[in-house]
């Protein structure tokens, strides 16, 4: 896969499933824009030849907009995890929760799409999650933005087919990230239980397969989906999850 020529943006770019995209799209020849908080990695990142770094506050919407011009790649990706009871969870992170999951997604694929429509190609990423298809409790805000992030990807798909520009959801369960690892030591503190059971008996215990998701194993649906074998896969949800929601 060649990617020369094409501009990619990758949010939540510092770590985890992002720092993988961002990798994996390098390799293959894009220009990448590193979009995260952590200022010191992006530019770790961009030392190794990796992307240029935007150090870019998702939910300030108006610097979304900047950043996210003239891009050909699009792949939405930041996001945080609060677990609490509805009756307990607090409106304000509800709210930054939503914004950062959901309307910064909207006001990227607003702003690149005039591009990606005068080029009549384009690619628009979303890495929601098992989420997005089913609930857990305690997961209100994660389940609304990415049930709501599925909605927009699929509206996105019926409008830009016919600019050459597809939109999808990738769909993963438990990837090995920050995020999930610091799950599983608050799951292991909170049950007093290794962090090797919190794994299998918690998390996993809907998974047939028994491990996290690696980054990569995500970053390489990302690339593939911007290949030309991969245009006619548009509006879809392409779940990686070791059949978690075919359970």
């Amino acid at each position: 896969m060649d990617l020369t020529g094409r501009t990619a943006l990758v949010t939540g770019a510092a770590s985890g499933i992002g720092r993988a995209c961002a990798t994996r799209l390098a390799a293959a020849g894009a220009t990448v824009r590193l979009v995260d908080l952590n200022r010191e990695a992006l530019d770790e990142l961009a030392q190794r030849g990796i992307g240029e770094p935007h150090h870019v506050d998702l939910t300030d919407l108006d610097a979304v907009d900047t950043v996210a011009r003239g891009v050909d790649i699009v792949v939405n990706n930041a996001g945080v995890q609060t677990v609490c009871p509805v009756h307990e969870f607090p409106p304000e992170r509800f709210s930054m929760m939503v914004k950062l999951m959901l309307e910064a997604p909207f006001r990227i694929v607003r702003a690149a799409l005039p591009h990606m429509y005068a080029r009549n190609w384009g690619r628009i990423i979303n890495i929601s999650s098992v989420h997005g298809l089913r609930a857990s409790a305690y997961k209100s805000a994660y389940v609304a933005a990415k049930h709501g992030l599925e909605g927009f990807s699929k509206v996105v798909a019926l409008e830009g087919a016919p600019h050459g520009v597809t939109s999808n959801c990738i769909n993963p369960g438990y990837v090995r990230t920050p995020l999930v690892e610091q799950q599983i030591a608050d799951q292991a503190r909170a049950h007093g239980i290794p962090a090797s059971d919190v794994v299998e008996t918690v998390l996993l215990a809907r998974s047939p397969i028994k491990r996290l998701i690696e980054p990569a194993e995500v970053a390489e649906m990302v690339a593939y989906l911007c290949c030309p074998e991969a245009s006619f896969i548009n509006g879809a949800s392409l779940t990686i999850d070791g059949a978690w929601s075919a359970s």
